[in-house]
């Protein structure tokens, strides 16, 4: 392997290209809200310039949060090999890599109108900030919702001119999707995290973390039932929703004993909720 091969390795770790899970967690609320606003016919340009947004987004949002990191992750057993964390990349590095990053992304944006490109500031500031919240927000999993679920009012503005009621039922089940999946996430970090003195949702719940990651699944279910009662949707859109609900019963009956790696793959298992749920309103727009 050359020079040249091992850094751009070391890049793909450091912006997660190897694990795209978080990319289709990004992903899926908008998609959502692309399909909801155009009724089923999202314009082919908005889904390249909001998929592609979405990567490097994401992409530049782990070089952030792993820039804060860098001195707790080599505490952290799931995080002590990160590039940053172990030292093979510089924070000079992963800065000038996040400023190209971004700078692509801001391009893509570039394309839209100007109230969807405000909208996108507002964004950059939510992933900038993210990362210190952990270090004194009880729940910066909610947070890290209003930050992944900002597209959905991005997605409305570009294709509507404006954010309707509905845009914004979608970013409410967006951020209580985000505290669900992140919960999951970090009841696997749970013990590091006390150890180092940052915060999570999986801290704060404590015992009744189950009890409240079950509430938040059945609050966001309603908000998403009644998106799809006041749409008039068809059949088809309820049973993307009831698949959901089988797979988030799954996910809390498989992570009852609280092991780490039931909950990492209860975690994943949203992937699976994202798709049943898009399928449901893709479905349900084309009968329309």
């Amino acid at each position: 392997m050359t020079g040249l091969q091992r850094r751009l390795r070391e890049y793909v770790l450091l912006t997660r290209l190897d694990r795209p899970i978080g990319i289709l967690l990004l992903l899926w609320p908008v998609l959502w809200a692309l399909w909801l606003a155009s009724d089923g016919v999202p314009e082919p340009k908005l889904l390249v310039i909001f998929v592609l947004g979405t990567v490097l987004t994401r992409s530049a949002g782990c070089i952030v949060n792993d820039l804060a990191d860098r001195d707790f992750d080599p505490h952290v057993s799931r995080t002590h090999s990160r590039p940053l964390a172990a030292r093979r990349v510089s924070p000079h590095e992963a800065v000038a890599l996040f400023v190209v990053l971004s700078l692509l992304a801001f391009a893509l944006v570039w394309q839209l109108d100007a109230r969807t490109i405000a909208l996108s500031v507002i964004a950059i500031g939510l992933m900038l900030s993210y990362p210190l919240f952990k270090r004194f927000f009880p729940a910066p999993q909610a947070y890290l919702g209003i930050a992944f679920g900002w597209g959905v009012p991005m997605a409305y503005m570009a294709t509507q001119g404006t954010i309707p009621l509905e845009g914004w039922l979608l970013f409410v089940a967006a951020v209580a999707w985000a505290v669900i999946y992140d919960t999951f996430y970090a009841m696997v970090d749970r013990p590091d995290d006390l150890k180092l003195g940052l915060k999570s949702t999986a801290i704060l719940f404590g015992k009744a973390d189950l009890v409240i990651v079950a509430l938040c699944q059945l609050a966001m279910l309603a908000v998403l039932v009644f998106v799809g009662v006041r749409r008039g949707l068809d059949a088809y859109y309820f049973i993307g929703l009831a698949s959901a609900a089988a797979l988030f019963a799954r996910q809390l009956w498989s992570s009852r004993q609280r092991e780490p790696g039931a909950c990492f793959k209860a975690f994943l298992n949203n992937n699976y909720v994202g798709f049943a749920i898009f399928a449901g309103i893709a479905i349900a727009t084309v009968q329309r």
